[in-house]
């Protein structure tokens, strides 16, 4: 069984900046590389094709700029903000149908929706047309062969969708007013739009009979491979952040992304398996899924484009914000030669994901030791220095073929008020370059 994921929209009401916010962790096997990617606007020959992880589409005439973590085989992204603020993510789901062997995966259609929409409703288009005309399908896993569906929360600075899907039929609902997923489905009778087909096939297929308004969940939702205790309780953590009547800033959906329940930031294990708390919102569930990066971003157009961006467990304290800038001529990245394997002096982490410190001078031995002494270093008593004071000093890259040009990541201080309000730290600067791939500290203003 393989879950991932957690994802959340804060309307402009709710946030405390006025400006809607977006938020993902991403949930993947246990030391999976997670660079994050930069990809320019480009233009291209109309329907020449464009060769995704498992199938082959037509592209089209103009791509945007993106930002993005990508797990280092795939060609789709777990998450990702293009130029335009729009922001994706994509979660597993279990629905009735079947997934077929191969298709577009879900990291296929993120990276498609930021590639081809300007507007969350525009990436909605995209997506819906793209499952209906490709399917979903082949998995979405290095280490096993393991497909699923998926759903997709979709956001910019004045709309927000979910889309939910089974094999080629979906559901779409606005949550312009709030909204987060997990790895169920949630689509009730409150959908906004339907696939041509929808209700006709599930009704074919005996899973729904009714007369009133159509349930998508209740009709599609398959809950016999995975019980509702594996999302039921980090759904419900995302949902009563939004309940709520506090205003809420980046630092609340950053302390959200880190959340263990009781236990807050810091990861102690307690309950077993068959408890919803074992699988938090900052995932530790070993073969399960673990959470592998994360995201927050203020989708607003009127000032410079700032990801908060851990390449690792949020709760471990390797986020820092990333500002894209520049204008590559290929895929770049923040991690230089193979990105497969840990590296020190780089942004991921040295010990595969349990601790993204290579400050830490004995990872081996801290990594042994954890969990068993029951208690993972929180953010606040360990922030790591593995991004920024960790690697101080640059060291060239060789250049990864299936990524084209690398890029140049460096540390910048505070540059305008926009940073400040929301920083109050270093920011990451990716500045593409066609030969390396370093990171390079500078003193904060």
């Amino acid at each position: 069984m393989r879950i991932c994921c957690d994802s959340i929209v804060v309307p402009a009401s709710r946030s405390s900046s006025g400006k809607p916010l977006f938020a993902k962790n991403s949930d993947r096997p246990e030391g999976e590389s997670q660079p994050l990617v930069q990809v320019a606007a480009a233009d291209h020959d109309a329907g020449e094709p464009l060769h995704c992880q498992y199938v082959e589409i037509e592209q089209v005439t103009h791509t945007h700029a993106f930002i993005g973590s990508r797990p280092h085989w795939l060609w789709g992204l777990e998450h990702g903000v293009n130029e335009h603020r729009v922001a994706i993510g994509n979660h597993t789901i279990y629905t009735k149908d079947p997934v077929a062997d191969t298709g577009l995966l879900g990291m296929d259609l993120v990276r498609l929706g930021l590639e081809r929409a300007a507007t969350a409703e525009q990436a909605v288009e995209v997506i819906t047309a793209l499952i209906e005309r490709h399917g979903q399908g082949g998995s979405g896993f290095l280490d096993t062969v393991w497909p699923y569906h998926n759903s997709f929360l979709i956001a910019d600075p004045s709309s927000a969708f979910l889309v939910e899907a089974s094999a080629r039929h979906w559901a779409v609902r606005d949550v312009s007013g709030g909204g987060s997923a997990s790895n169920h489905v949630t689509i009730a009778e409150d959908w906004t739009r339907l696939s041509a087909g929808c209700i006709e096939h599930a009704r074919e297929m005996g899973w729904w009979d009714g007369g009133d308004r159509f349930d998508f969940a209740a009709a599609y939702r398959d809950t016999s491979v995975v019980p509702p205790v594996v999302s039921s309780g980090r759904y419900g953590t995302t949902c009563r952040t939004l309940a709520g009547d506090r205003p809420i800033d980046v630092a609340a959906l950053e302390r959200l992304m880190r959340d263990h329940y009781d236990s807050g930031e810091t990861h102690r294990p307690a309950a077993g398996p068959d408890n919803e708390k074992f699988f938090s919102v900052c995932m530790h569930a070993g073969g399960v899924g673990t959470t592998a990066a994360s995201m927050v971003v203020e989708l607003d157009s009127e000032a410079p484009l700032l990801v908060r961006a851990a390449l690792a467990s949020p709760c471990t304290g390797c986020d820092r914000w990333w500002r894209p800038t520049g204008n590559a001529t290929g895929r770049s990245c923040a991690m230089p030669g193979d990105s497969s394997r840990p590296r020190p002096r780089t942004p991921w982490p040295s010990c595969c994901g349990r601790c993204p410190r290579p400050a830490l001078r004995d990872a081996s031995a801290w990594r042994s030791s954890w969990p068993r002494r029951g208690a993972q270093p929180s953010s606040a008593s360990m922030r790591c220095a593995s991004a920024c004071a960790g690697a101080e000093r640059a060291e060239p890259a060789t250049t990864d073929a299936r990524l084209g040009h690398a890029g140049t990541w460096s540390c910048a201080g505070t540059e305008t008020a926009h940073t400040r309000r929301l920083l109050g730290g270093p920011v990451f600067i990716a500045r593409p370059s066609p030969t390396t791939a370093v990171l390079r500290r500078r003193e904060s203003r």
